[in-house]
């Protein structure tokens, strides 16, 4: 969930968390989005602010708390979080979503645009990036680029390649299958092995690798990959501007009183 709001492109208003109905489908069945867990933890976390202070803390409000406090669970920074955010009572289609969101294959330019298009700086981008350093990423989305068959300029450390090979099969099924942490050394601790990973050729996904190659962010890789403070410095800062990104002017909001749907 560290990514709360860069699962919608109308900012931080909890639309992820909303399930489809038979008028409206949910962002959480798109791509990439099916691969983000833990929505039951929001629910139950939700159920027991209502039952305390009912009507009172919105779900986006949840996920960015939720989101600093996982990260700090894990070993990283802490920040301080400014509240008051609404949800939405709508979440944004499928071709919507995915068309705004980075998807697994996408270069560095491509990358700046969408966060760009946030108001968020390369640096921005780079820092956030590193919640990469937890989590793990389905077969399908790292497939092309251990085989070599993905359209990518980007190297990759020829053993890594054949270790994720080995999760991987070239002809196999796609789903939840062969799932791989970002991060092979520490990948239940929230420090900077995503940028060393990047600097040795090792980054999972396109995406990653994207950041370190002969691009424009080459040297926050690297500092990155020497220094985790200012790693956590710049991540917690880059944290709180995407948490202050609002919805669209005139988009209907409200506090759910359920997560999962909006208020009736």
């Amino acid at each position: 969930m560290l990514g709360m709001c860069f699962t919608s492109f109308n900012g931080c208003d909890a639309s992820v968390l909303l399930d489809a109905t038979p008028f409206s489908e949910g962002e959480k069945d798109a791509e990439p989005n099916t691969s983000l867990t833990g929505f039951t933890v929001i629910d139950e976390i939700k159920s027991a602010l209502e039952r305390d202070c009912p009507a009172t803390v919105s779900c986006a409000d949840v996920l960015a708390l939720a989101s600093r406090d996982a990260v700090v669970l894990l070993g990283g920074p802490t920040w301080n979080m400014p509240l008051g955010r609404k949800d939405s009572r709508s979440a944004a289609d499928k071709k919507f979503t995915r068309a705004h969101l980075p998807s697994p294959n996408d270069n560095l330019a491509e990358l700046v645009r969408m966060f760009g298009e946030l108001g968020l700086d390369a640096r921005d981008m780079t820092a956030l990036s590193g919640a990469h350093t937890v989590g793990m990423a389905n077969c399908k989305h790292y497939r092309g680029r251990v085989y070599g068959t993905s359209d990518t300029k980007y190297n990759i450390d020829p053993s890594f390649a054949e270790s994720r090979r080995q999760m991987c099969p070239l002809q196999g099924p796609s789903g939840d299958a062969g799932k791989a942490p970002f991060d092979v050394t520490t990948p239940m601790k929230f420090d900077n092995a995503y940028y060393r990973d990047l600097v040795a050729h090792q980054g999972l996904l396109n995406s990653d690798q994207a950041l370190y190659g002969g691009g424009g962010v080459d040297n926050l890789v690297e500092m990155y990959s020497a220094d985790g403070d200012a790693f956590g410095r710049d991540f917690a800062k880059a944290m709180v501007k995407m948490g202050n990104i609002s919805p669209p002017k005139g988009m209907p909001t409200e506090v759910r009183l359920q997560c999962s749907r909006a208020n009736y």
